[in-house]
Formats: structure tokens, C-alpha cells, sequence
């Protein structure tokens, strides 16, 4: 991996060049500059000629990027939401920090550290700071408790606070589990086992993966996931580039899911690791892909540190999946904005409609590697059973009710008023599944609000056409409030398309 770094000096050296071009603004330049920002939009100018994935991050980016793929940050442990300038506690952490102390869902957080954070128009960001801080240290808050009077006071011991990188786990029929993978990080192979042997308990002899909207992240933990489907020695990625030389990545063959059906769920914001793991199970002929061509991310980055905590990421390779295809779509270098409305080209096309729109030159055919079937490079991963999007599900009424959080906000409201008479009702996530529906009168009271918005129906008919899809969003977003994510899923996935064709496929 470690390429020779060639380090030029002399009298004629561009980086004589840049040093020149640095003192001479920071010296002689009319207005006063700010010299760290200068060299920082130096870098950012070279790396835009480049390609798109190569980036500079200042220090406090870095070090968020790293919390969230890293698996922790320090605070408190509470999932929360911003409702009318508060916040609402929609979940405290199981065994965090707040948890612990007696803080429970629906216990809305007015003050931090004697400082008042509600009603005072504060960002979002400037609240999370106060909140965050080094594990060990103490924080007071001040929470509003409904049925309560008075403002309750706890103090909470600030602790590493895990962040989960799978987004859901259940049994979708009675023999197949569904795992829905949010991105790639330290903790993705350690939680997805953990749902693997939850799952084989419930009697899961198949399994779906969804891995739509999952932009990516650490190459090692999807390589560890696709270990778990692969023989011995069967190729997952490689990697290759001018200066660094091909890198294989190959199973260990000491997998727990090495029998049962396997399909891979992508969508066009399926990416980078992501495809890394679609492809290994495509062109090993392990599983099959349902959904549509993922986005095409295959560049390797590899992070250059400063001193002063910033970074700065370089594209050194290509990924390759087992059958050479080569994961990044094209691009023209230093042209970023091409690329990136690369996705609104597909709406455009039809190709998120219909696999037809989609044509492949020969050049681009590749062979899977046991059953020599053909699949196709060129960038992202074509799915084997193409599903297109369906313009009809959300009307431009459900758009606007949820583009201006009408919808959350009314979830939010209604879950405030009835989380106990709801959990007493519903003593478990099956009944509730069965048994609930939205009431009309949160509905008519949401559609009321959004009206003085000028948000409404066409006609009857467009306000026909929202209601199913509204009242199961508003279902769902329940559930997640009362139990968790997978809950949520559950309920939701009955609407997706890629889900509901992945289950046809497997259960045949």
C-alpha cells in the first residue's frame, strides 16, 4: 500500500511555485487574509481537478466523520427530535447514560447546565454540543415531564454512547430473516452477527439483506459480511491502481452463512461498500440482487493526516469485484456537478422506470464466476431482478406534508399524548401490528395545520391516493416510537416494492 513519495524542492518546483503563491497574498495582498483558510482552498482547488470523491476535511469534520463510523461517540444517549423549538426525548438509549438515571421517552429537555434550550430559537448543532462531551463528566438538565408541574433536574454521568450501524432485524416470513444494513462501520460485522444468531433461533434457513440508501463505509466490514456467505478462498473485492499494486480480499471460508438463499437488496444510493458486498454475492453466484443499478462508487481514499487533525482523502485505487468489473461509474475529472446529477440523468432517462432504458456496450459483459451468467460493468451493480420506482406511491400532497415535517410533527404530537394509553393497549408489537390504525381525527387535524401552509389536495382524488401511504407511514413512525426501528421496518417494507419482489422471489 505504502507508495513512494517523491518529494521536489528545486529551483523550477511546483511546490516552490505554491510556497511563492502563498507568501506573496499572505504578504502583499490588499485586504488582510486569513492564511489558514488560504492554504485550505489551495488543496480544495487541486482536489476539485481531480476526481469526485477526493476531499479535504478541516479538523472538527474529520472528527465527526470518524464518531459516526467509528461506532461511539461520548454524551448522553438519547434519540431525539426538534418539536416547536424543544426537544423531545423520542427515546433514551437502552442502558445509556439517561436510561439509567430515570429520563424516559417523551420528556422534553428546556435546560442544559442552568442554560435555557427551549423556545430560544437554539441550532440544532449548538444544542448537541452541550449535550455531548467527554465521557465521565456530568451534565444537569432541566425536563419537563407531562402530568408534572414542575421542572424535573437530573444529573447525567456523560458515557461512550453506541452508534448502531444496522438499521433493522426481524423474520419477514417464517423462514427467512430480513437484515437492513444503514452503512458500513467498525461495529457493522459484530451487530450483524448478533441478528444472525437472533434470527437462526426464530428458524431462518434464508436470508434478505437490505442494503438500500446505504452509502457505504469501511471496506473491512463488508468484506467480514461477505466472509460469512463465501467458500474458502472464494474472491470478495480487489483492489487496484497506478501505484498501488492489486490487493485481493478473499473469504476465509469459515462463514456461518455458507447454506440457504441469499438476495441483496440495492437501490441508486446504494453505494461504495455496498457494492462491494452486492457484488461479492453476485458474481460468486452466493445470492441474487433485487432493485435497482446502485450508484457506482468503486474509488479507494486513502486519508492523509495534517498535524493540525484535518485531512485530506486520496483517491489511490479502483475496487474491482470478482469478475474484474470495475464499481465507478465514469466520470471527466474536475467536472464534479456532471457527476453528481448523474442520478437526476436516470429519472430523466427512464432508467429508474424500466430496465429497457438501460443499454450495455459487449465491451462491458462480464461472466459470473460458477454459473457464467452474464452481468454487466460499466459502474454500479445491475441488479438480476430489476424493480423500478413507482412515481405513483407518494403524491405531491404526501411530498409537501413531509418535506415541511408536517407528518413527524403530528406523529410526534399524537405519540406525546397517548404513549401510555398506547403501550397499556398494545402489550406487544404483534397486536399493535395487527390491530392499529392511525385515527382519522390525527389526519383531518395534520391536513387542518398544513392548509394555512397552502398545502392541499389537487382534489378528492389526489387526497384518495395519499391516505394509504400516509396512514402506514404514520403507523410505522408509531411503532419506531413505542419499540424500535425494526419495528418500523416491519411495518413500512410492506409498502416497498424491492422488499415485497425479494420476498416473491425467495419464498418460490
Amino acid at each position: 500500500m505504502e507508495a513512494q513519495i517523491r518529494l521536489n524542492f528545486g529551483e523550477n518546483s511546483p511546490m516552490r511555485k505554491i510556497q511563492i503563491a502563498e507568501m506573496a497574498i499572505t504578504n502583499l495582498y490588499v485586504d488582510s487574509v486569513d492564511e489558514q483558510k488560504l492554504v485550505e482552498d489551495g488543496i480544495r482547488g487541486m482536489l476539485k481537478e481531480l476526481d469526485p470523491h477526493s476531499s479535504y476535511t478541516t479538523a472538527k469534520e474529520t472528527k465527526s466523520m470518524q464518531e459516526s463510523l467509528q461506532g461511539s461517540f461520548e454524551g448522553i444517549g438519547v434519540q431525539f427530535n426538534m418539536v416547536e423549538d424543544t426537544l423531545l426525548i423520542i427515546q433514551p438509549v437502552s442502558n445509556g447514560p439517561s436510561e439509567k438515571v430515570g429520563i424516559l421517552a417523551g420528556d422534553r429537555i428546556v435546560s442544559v447546565n442552568d442554560t435555557t434550550i427551549a423556545g430560544v430559537k437554539m441550532d440544532r448543532e449548538e444544542i448537541m454540543k452541550r449535550l455531548r462531551g467527554k465521557r465521565g463528566t456530568d451534565v444537569k438538565l432541566g425536563i419537563v415531564r407531562r402530568g408534572i408541574n414542575d421542572v424535573l433536574t437530573f444529573i447525567v454521568t456523560r458515557d461512550k454512547i453506541p452508534v448502531k450501524t444496522l438499521d433493522a432485524s426481524y423474520m419477514i416470513t417464517p423462514e427467512t430473516g430480513y437484515i437492513r444494513i444503514g452503512s458500513f462501520g467498525a461495529t457493522t460485522h459484530k451487530e450483524f452477527m448478533e441478528c444472525v444468531d437472533s434470527l437462526k433461533s426464530h428458524g431462518m434457513k434464508n436470508i434478505i439483506i437490505d442494503l438500500q440508501d446505504n452509502g457505504g463505509g469501511y471496506l473491512q466490514a463488508a468484506v467480514l459480511v461477505a466472509n460469512e456467505f463465501l467458500a474458502k478462498k472464494d474472491l470478495i473485492v480487489y483492489t487496484e491502481g497506478r501505484t498501488s499494486k492489486r490487493e485481493e480480499y478473499r473469504a476465509r471460508g469459515n462463514g456461518k452463512l455458507l447454506d440457504g438463499k441469499v438476495i441483496v437488496l440495492v437501490n441508486e444510493y446504494s453505494a461504495s461498500a455496498a457494492e462491494i458486498l452486492s457484488g461479492a454475492i453476485q458474481d460468486q453466484d452466493r445470492g441474487e440482487i433485487v432493485g435497482r443499478r446502485s450508484f457506482g462508487k468503486g474509488l479507494v481514499q486513502r486519508p492523509i493526516e495534517f498535524p493540525d487533525g484535518s485531512m485530506m482523502r486520496l483517491t489511490i485505487a479502483h475496487y474491482y469485484t470478482p469478475a474484474g468489473r470495475c464499481i465507478q461509474k465514469p466520470y471527466q475529472k474536475g467536472d464534479n456537478e456532471e457527476y453528481a446529477m448523474d442520478i437526476e440523468k436516470r429519472f430523466r432517462h427512464g432508467e429508474l422506470y424500466s430496465a429497457d432504458s438501460i443499454h450495455f456496450a459487449d465491451s462491458l459483459k462480464y461472466q459470473t464466476l460458477r454459473k457464467h451468467r452474464t452481468v454487466y460493468g460499466g459502474g454500479g451493480i445491475m441488479p438480476d431482478y430489476f424493480v423500478p420506482l413507482d412515481t405513483t406511491q407518494y403524491t405531491p400532497l404526501h411530498r409537501q406534508l413531509s418535506a415541511r415535517s408536517y407528518i413527524i410533527n403530528a406523529n410526534l404530537k399524537y405519540v406525546d399524548n397517548n404513549r401510555n394509553a398506547l403501550r397499556k393497549k398494545y402489550t406487544s408489537f404483534e397486536q399493535f401490528n395487527k390491530e392499529f390504525e392511525i385515527p382519522q381525527s390525527v389526519i383531518d387535524d395534520m391536513l387542518k395545520e398544513a392548509e394555512k401552509d397552502k398545502i392541499k389536495p389537487k382534489d378528492e382524488n389526489e387526497l384518495k391516493q395519499t391516505l394509504p401511504q400516509l396512514k402506514l407511514q404514520m403507523k410505522a413512525l408509531v411503532a419506531r416510537d413505542l419499540w424500535d426501528m425494526s419495528e418500523y421496518f416491519q411495518v413500512i417494507n410492506t409498502s416497498n416494492h424491492i422488499v415485497m419482489k425479494a420476498v416473491e422471489i425467495i419464498s418460490k
